[in-house]
Protein backbone atom coordinates (compact mmCIF):
# COMPACT_ATOMS: atom_id res chain seq x y z
CA UNK A 1 0.00 0.00 0.00
CA UNK A 2 1.77 3.25 -1.10
CA UNK A 3 0.09 5.59 1.31
CA UNK A 4 1.44 3.11 4.17
CA UNK A 5 4.86 3.92 2.98
CA UNK A 6 4.46 7.71 2.61
CA UNK A 7 2.90 7.80 6.31
CA UNK A 8 5.99 5.20 7.25
CA UNK A 9 8.43 7.51 5.71
CA UNK A 10 6.93 10.68 7.06
CA UNK A 11 7.16 8.91 10.51
CA UNK A 12 10.71 8.17 10.39
CA UNK A 13 11.73 11.58 9.04
CA UNK A 14 12.70 13.91 11.52
CA UNK A 15 11.31 16.97 9.74
CA UNK A 16 7.61 15.29 9.34
CA UNK A 17 7.81 12.94 12.42
CA UNK A 18 6.09 15.52 14.61
CA UNK A 19 2.95 15.32 12.82
CA UNK A 20 2.98 12.28 11.33
CA UNK A 21 2.95 10.78 14.97
CA UNK A 22 -0.02 13.24 16.20
CA UNK A 23 -1.75 11.77 13.02
CA UNK A 24 -0.97 8.39 13.91
CA UNK A 25 -2.18 8.74 17.48
CA UNK A 26 -5.27 10.49 16.49
CA UNK A 27 -6.25 7.54 13.98
CA UNK A 28 -4.98 4.94 16.23
CA UNK A 29 -6.34 6.32 19.75
CA UNK A 30 -10.16 5.08 19.99
CA UNK A 31 -9.25 1.55 18.45
CA UNK A 32 -6.25 1.00 20.71
CA UNK A 33 -8.31 2.16 23.86
CA UNK A 34 -10.96 -0.61 22.85
CA UNK A 35 -8.83 -3.15 22.48
CA UNK A 36 -6.52 -2.57 25.67
CA UNK A 37 -9.84 -1.86 27.49
CA UNK A 38 -11.02 -5.17 26.57
CA UNK A 39 -7.78 -6.68 28.37
CA UNK A 40 -6.96 -4.65 31.11
CA UNK A 41 -11.09 -4.00 31.82
CA UNK A 42 -10.74 -0.75 34.35
CA UNK A 43 -10.28 2.16 32.24
CA UNK A 44 -7.63 4.32 34.10
CA UNK A 45 -5.33 1.21 33.65
CA UNK A 46 -6.02 1.43 29.78
CA UNK A 47 -5.32 5.19 29.44
CA UNK A 48 -1.86 4.14 31.24
CA UNK A 49 -0.97 1.14 28.94
CA UNK A 50 -2.41 2.98 26.13
CA UNK A 51 0.20 6.01 26.85
CA UNK A 52 2.68 3.04 26.95
CA UNK A 53 2.04 2.05 23.75
CA UNK A 54 2.31 4.99 22.46
CA UNK A 55 5.73 5.70 24.08
CA UNK A 56 7.24 2.17 22.82
CA UNK A 57 5.57 3.31 19.35
CA UNK A 58 7.24 6.15 18.83
CA UNK A 59 10.87 4.89 20.70
CA UNK A 60 11.32 1.67 18.54
CA UNK A 61 9.27 3.71 14.94
CA UNK A 62 13.22 2.69 13.27
CA UNK A 63 13.00 -0.67 14.22
CA UNK A 64 9.18 -1.11 12.15
CA UNK A 65 10.75 -3.30 8.76
CA UNK A 66 7.30 -3.05 7.33
CA UNK A 67 6.88 -6.91 7.23
CA UNK A 68 3.57 -6.31 8.49
CA UNK A 69 1.24 -3.29 8.37
CA UNK A 70 1.92 -0.41 10.32
CA UNK A 71 -1.80 -1.47 12.16
CA UNK A 72 -0.81 -4.77 13.31
CA UNK A 73 2.69 -3.57 14.10
CA UNK A 74 1.30 -1.10 16.67
CA UNK A 75 -1.79 -3.51 17.79
CA UNK A 76 1.09 -6.20 18.78
CA UNK A 77 2.63 -3.36 21.01
CA UNK A 78 -1.01 -2.68 22.23
CA UNK A 79 -1.77 -6.02 23.53
CA UNK A 80 2.08 -7.14 24.70
CA UNK A 81 1.54 -3.59 26.59
CA UNK A 82 -1.58 -4.93 28.48
CA UNK A 83 0.02 -8.64 29.05
CA UNK A 84 2.96 -7.47 30.53
CA UNK A 85 0.50 -4.57 32.52
CA UNK A 86 -1.85 -7.64 33.63
CA UNK A 87 1.20 -9.67 34.34
CA UNK A 88 2.72 -7.02 36.86
CA UNK A 89 -0.20 -6.31 38.64
CA UNK A 90 -0.85 -9.75 39.14
CA UNK A 91 2.69 -10.26 40.39
CA UNK A 92 2.74 -7.01 42.62
CA UNK A 93 -0.70 -8.38 44.65
CA UNK A 94 1.22 -11.65 44.72
CA UNK A 95 -1.82 -13.56 42.79
CA UNK A 96 -2.00 -15.11 39.73
CA UNK A 97 -3.16 -13.11 36.05
CA UNK A 98 -6.37 -15.23 36.20
CA UNK A 99 -7.17 -13.73 39.98
CA UNK A 100 -6.44 -10.36 38.87
CA UNK A 101 -8.35 -10.88 35.99
CA UNK A 102 -11.43 -12.12 38.29
CA UNK A 103 -10.88 -9.65 40.27
CA UNK A 104 -10.93 -6.82 37.90
CA UNK A 105 -14.42 -8.21 36.31
CA UNK A 106 -15.78 -8.46 39.93
CA UNK A 107 -14.91 -4.74 39.79
CA UNK A 108 -16.44 -3.54 36.38
CA UNK A 109 -19.37 -2.93 38.05
CA UNK A 110 -18.57 0.00 40.62
CA UNK A 111 -16.59 1.54 37.65
CA UNK A 112 -18.38 4.59 36.55
CA UNK A 113 -16.63 4.67 33.03
CA UNK A 114 -18.65 1.33 32.42
CA UNK A 115 -21.43 1.53 30.88
CA UNK A 116 -22.86 -2.17 29.96
CA UNK A 117 -25.28 -3.69 31.31
CA UNK A 118 -26.01 -7.25 33.54
CA UNK A 119 -26.00 -9.32 30.16
CA UNK A 120 -22.70 -7.71 28.89
CA UNK A 121 -21.04 -8.14 32.41
CA UNK A 122 -21.65 -11.66 32.15
CA UNK A 123 -20.08 -11.95 28.97
CA UNK A 124 -17.18 -10.40 30.63
CA UNK A 125 -17.22 -12.82 33.49
CA UNK A 126 -17.32 -15.98 30.97
CA UNK A 127 -14.69 -14.12 28.56
CA UNK A 128 -12.27 -14.47 31.53
CA UNK A 129 -12.85 -17.90 32.50
CA UNK A 130 -11.14 -18.63 29.15
CA UNK A 131 -7.65 -19.20 28.42
CA UNK A 132 -5.37 -16.36 27.33
CA UNK A 133 -4.83 -16.94 23.62
CA UNK A 134 -8.82 -17.89 23.26
CA UNK A 135 -10.02 -14.29 25.23
CA UNK A 136 -7.46 -12.36 22.91
CA UNK A 137 -8.97 -14.11 19.46
CA UNK A 138 -12.51 -13.89 21.13
CA UNK A 139 -11.89 -9.67 22.03
CA UNK A 140 -10.43 -9.26 18.62
CA UNK A 141 -12.75 -10.90 16.76
CA UNK A 142 -16.28 -10.32 18.78
CA UNK A 143 -15.69 -6.87 20.28
CA UNK A 144 -13.52 -5.11 17.66
CA UNK A 145 -15.02 -6.91 14.71
CA UNK A 146 -11.16 -7.68 13.08
CA UNK A 147 -10.94 -10.13 10.02
CA UNK A 148 -9.26 -13.11 11.02
CA UNK A 149 -6.21 -12.04 8.53
CA UNK A 150 -5.58 -8.75 10.85
CA UNK A 151 -5.68 -10.73 14.19
CA UNK A 152 -2.95 -13.39 12.81
CA UNK A 153 -0.71 -10.68 12.16
CA UNK A 154 -1.03 -8.95 15.07
CA UNK A 155 -0.89 -12.59 16.82
CA UNK A 156 2.20 -13.63 14.46
CA UNK A 157 -0.23 -17.04 14.15
CA UNK A 158 -2.31 -18.90 11.32
CA UNK A 159 -5.53 -18.05 10.31
CA UNK A 160 -6.42 -21.33 11.04
CA UNK A 161 -5.07 -21.48 14.66
CA UNK A 162 -7.57 -18.32 15.37
CA UNK A 163 -10.59 -19.57 13.65
CA UNK A 164 -10.09 -22.88 15.65
CA UNK A 165 -9.37 -20.77 19.08
CA UNK A 166 -12.11 -18.62 18.52
CA UNK A 167 -14.35 -21.73 17.85
CA UNK A 168 -13.32 -23.15 20.74
CA UNK A 169 -13.68 -19.58 22.90
CA UNK A 170 -17.36 -19.68 21.71
CA UNK A 171 -18.62 -22.94 22.63
CA UNK A 172 -16.78 -22.44 26.17
CA UNK A 173 -18.87 -19.11 26.75
CA UNK A 174 -21.93 -20.28 25.39
CA UNK A 175 -21.39 -23.25 28.17
CA UNK A 176 -20.54 -20.84 30.79
CA UNK A 177 -23.48 -18.87 29.45
CA UNK A 178 -26.20 -21.79 30.15
CA UNK A 179 -24.92 -22.86 33.34
CA UNK A 180 -24.47 -19.42 35.09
Amino acid sequence: MQDEKVFITELLDPKTQNEAFRKLVRDYQRPLYAHIRNMVINHDDTDDVLQNTFVKVFQNLKNFKGESKLYSWVYRIATNEAITFINTRAKKSGISSEELKDKMINNLQADVDYDGDAIQLKLQKAVATLPEKQQLVFKMKYFQELKYEEISEILETSVGGLKASYFHAVKKIEEYLHSN
